[in-house]
């Protein structure tokens, strides 16, 4: 450890503790954080694109695994303090497994594959912001951030409840201290060295092939099953030096047995190949963990029906052990591309129906390390950079502005909400009644409802806009200052949002009691290239796709037959690369039909896409 490091550890502690104890005091007030349930996802692989059976009733009250998306501190306060549909989760969970990222120069850019073209995409300014801040003062940054999500876990963990926690040699030795000091060294159980080869040796050093996880318990009773494996050749002794087994002879009485049940796991795996040496699991993605590591981990410190969590879900290789082994799971992930894929691989082993979630507040923290102390600071920049004036103090609205010349009022939303109808009917009001005779009013928001295009579309009114604000705004805004340079620079463009249409929905007769439907993608309308964060470069391969293509964009897509205006439930998914499709991997099929039971009622139907940037949009449609 280095001096200043080590002296500085318990100050650093302390912070982080602090911190801990403000969002846990914070958990019972009115404006605490909750989940809000994006999807209900019914897994099915029936790739005809029919739906066969009674569609019935879900309980959204009854237990269901989760993918959350958002920052994991913000998902685990909003498991802690419960709401009036899901009771708290605090002493609910079993097992924790823990691989957060611990590489400050990792390359966080992902390759989008699409039919004819690759698009490099840097990441969301929400992980941009994630990342510089968890490395901004090096490894004292990424100790800060770690020890309140540490403390949140121990409060989520359950009596009988383990922890392990995946790092490797950049920071294991400083976070050993701060788990002892969260955890209680008396609850340390085990330092696992996972061992590995593969390319990479190095002439100067010996090559660094292994990682460290360890291992802790809440108290001094905890769930340990023991696991076995199989002896490897070579002769295995006892301490009195009698031979117990040598692979193909057996010396002792008691060998066979011992062949048959195995060797006790040590402390040092040996026999686990990393991921990119077991090819049929590879999904791309650059952090993911083998399956036998987790099989392992889940098997030895749950059982079944235990909840298992994983808070750095990655390629969400946590939650399909789980789900495999029979327990339940809860994965979240800051990362749009960790959810996506994590999703579609749940599809893909036909898991049983899981929430897909999200926190709604997804630029919240990031405006909080701002320097801007008031959303009118905020919203007065954002004014200014779209052109518009904002109101004296006293006059409008704190975060409104006006064009004079075109009579348009021009609202900022708060980067903490989604912007929904609520928002909009509120932005129309003020149109409406703010003496000056305005014709139009322009809504700028940071984070949307997923329907917002549904929204839009029902209010009908021409002297409304919503547009975007570019996602990276607040990471190019890291001071008051800069601002200005941008007011005169023309590069801030506020996009239209993205939206997707359907053809006319066919209803027929089916048999007696069943009619069938049949749905089909028309076109989607992705938001300006301008407001992603591509390099011009790649902001004309996606022009092109965009002119061209559009349908190639659509990552996922999934029916709802029976929506009921509430929880969007998902009896119908197609993605690209799904392992039961024939057609273009990189393509999603654009009809599905599906049986659904007779009935006289309208039925709406709710159809909702995700893009390969990880934007949603949502349409409903109502049939006779």
């Amino acid at each position: 450890m280095s001096d200043s490091l080590v002296e500085a550890l318990p100050k650093i502690i302390k912070q982080g503790k602090r911190e801990a104890q403000r969002i846990l005091d914070g958990l019972s007030k009115k404006n605490r954080i909750t989940l809000q349930t994006n999807e209900l996802v019914l897994p099915s692989k029936d790739r005809s694109g029919l739906f066969r059976g009674q569609i019935k009733d879900i309980n959204v009250n009854e237990w269901f695994n989760r993918l959350i998306y958002g920052d994991n501190l913000l998902s685990m306060q909003a498991l802690l303090s419960g709401d009036n549909k899901t009771p708290s989760m605090r002493g609910k969970i079993d097992l924790i497994y823990l691989d957060p990222p611990y590489d400050s120069k990792a390359d966080y850019r992902t390759q989008v594959h699409l039919p004819d073209v690759d698009i490099e995409q840097k990441p969301t300014v929400i992980e941009q912001f994630a990342y510089s801040d968890t490395w901004k003062e090096g490894t004292a940054s990424y100790l800060l951030m770690m020890i309140p999500r540490l403390i949140l876990m121990r409060e989520l963990l359950s009596e009988q409840g383990t922890i392990y926690v995946h790092i490797d040699w950049h920071v294991g030795h400083y976070l050993k201290v701060i788990l002892d000091d969260i955890f209680g060294r008396d609850n340390f159980r085990n330092e696992i060295v996972w061992c590995y080869t593969g390319p990479g040796i190095t002439k100067n050093d010996f090559a660094r092939k292994h990682d460290i996880i360890f291992r802790y318990t809440k108290s001094s009773q905890y769930i340990f099953n023991q696991v076995f494996v199989p002896y490897k050749s070579g002769i295995h002794v006892s301490k009195s030096g009698k031979v117990l087994a040598y692979k193909g002879t057996f010396k002792e009485s008691k060998a066979k047995e011992f062949e048959e049940r195995g060797k006790p796991v040590e402390d040092w795996w040996d026999d686990i190949f990393t991921t990119d040496r077991v090819r049929s699991e590879m999904l791309g993605f650059q952090t993911q963990k083998p399956t036998a590591l987790l099989e392992r981990i889940i098997n030895a410190s749950s059982n079944e029906d235990s909840i298992v969590a994983d808070f750095f879900a990655g390629s969400g290789t946590t939650g399909a052990v789980a789900e495999k082994l029979g327990r339940k799971w809860i994965s979240a992930d800051l990362g749009k591309p960790a959810c996506m894929i994590t999703r579609k691989r749940m599809i893909d082993q036909e898991s049983k129906p899981f929430l897909f979630q999200s926190i709604g507040d997804y630029q919240k923290e990031q405006y909080e390390k701002s320097e801007f102390r008031t959303i009118r600071d905020l919203a007065h920049v954002v004014l200014n950079l779209y052109g518009a004036t904002p109101f004296p103090a006293g006059e409008g609205k704190a975060n409104a502005g006006y064009i004079k010349q075109s009579r348009t009022l021009v609202v900022v939303d708060s980067p903490s909400v989604m912007t929904g109808y609520k928002r909009l009917e509120s932005a129309q009001k003020f149109r409406n009644t703010l003496a000056g005779g305005w014709k139009k009013v322009v809504v700028l928001g940071w984070n949307f409802v997923s329907n917002i295009g549904e929204i839009i579309s029902s209010l009908d009114d021409e002297k409304l806009e919503v547009l975007v604000i570019p996602p990276d705004l607040l990471d190019i805004l890291k001071s008051k200052k800069k601002y200005r340079d941008l007011i005169g620079s023309g590069k801030i463009r506020f996009s239209s949002l993205q939206y997707l249409t359907v053809k006319p929905i066919q209803r027929l007769e089916y048999d007696q009691q069943s009619d069938k439907i049949t749905v089909e993608l028309d076109n989607y309308v992705l938001l300006s290239p301008e407001a992603l964060p591509l390099d011009d470069k790649n902001k004309e391969k996606l022009e092109k796709v965009i002119s061209d293509d559009p349908l190639a964009l659509i990552e996922y897509w999934s029916i709802d037959p029976d929506y009921d205006g509430e929880v969007f439930r998902s009896k119908w998914q197609d993605y690209r690369e799904n392992v039961d499709n024939d057609n273009d991997p990189y393509r999603v099929i654009h009809k599905a039909e599906l049986i659904i039971p007779q009935d006289n009622k309208k039925r709406k139907i709710c159809v909702k896409a995700v893009d390969v940037f990880g934007f949603e949009s949502a349409t409903v449609l109502e049939v006779e």
